[in-house]
């Protein structure tokens, strides 16, 4: 058995009702899950709390304008 993800954006749950009933017709096993379960990606999610804790021990630096602007050229 292969497992696959597949992501449906329904307007309604008679929607999400249609796409159950299609797999029990054709015998797949599938389960539901919503996305509020997992909204961001976990390595995202690690990066951003790895700044939040090098921010706490004070390991920032300081740009000035000129940098900054000198990226945008």
């Amino acid at each position: 058995m292969e497992a696959i993800n597949i992501k449906a954006y329904t307007a309604n749950t008679s929607q999400i009702d249609a796409i159950k009933a299609f797999m029990k017709a054709l015998k797949i096993k599938f389960e539901v899950s919503k996305q509020e379960d997992k909204p961001y990606n976990p390595d995202f999610v690690k990066k951003i709390k790895q700044g939040d804790e090098d921010l706490k021990n004070g390991k920032t630096r300081t740009v000035t304008l000129a940098e900054l602007d000198g990226l945008w050229k």
